[in-house]
């Protein structure tokens, strides 16, 4: 079950890297939120910000993950180092990026996606 969790995960964040807004539809729940260092939306706001080039991908390391069950809802901790031009400005962070999941129709749909920056 966990590798399961951790393929969709996988696949969420190939999805956003690439500027996929379909693969990121097929991951995510349509009232998934997403909590940025500056922002906090929707699905259809963060699609946006990768398909309009307001977020451009530079760099994706992805250190560790970690997936703990709940009954239908998962947790997955990912560990990344995450580097983007926002607005034309390079950026890189470490992150701890806190994914929640939950089944439906025996499915796992990202319902939650948020950043928090390490700072040690």
């Amino acid at each position: 079950m966990k590798e399961t969790v951790l393929a969709a995960s996988r696949a969420f964040w190939d999805a956003m890297e690439h500027a996929d807004g379909a693969g990121m539809r097929a991951i995510a729940h349509p009232d998934c939120n997403f909590v940025h260092i500056g922002i906090t939306c929707k699905l259809d706001r963060e699609i946006e910000f990768y398909t309009t080039g307001m977020f451009q991908p530079t760099e994706l390391r992805i250190n560790s993950q970690q997936v703990d069950l709940f009954g239908d809802t998962a947790v997955v901790i990912t560990d990344c180092n995450y580097g983007l031009l926002l607005n034309g400005e390079a950026t890189t962070h470490h992150f701890a990026v806190t994914e929640v999941y939950n089944r439906m129709d025996g499915d796992w749909k990202l319902v939650t996606f948020s950043f928090t920056a390490l700072v040690y």
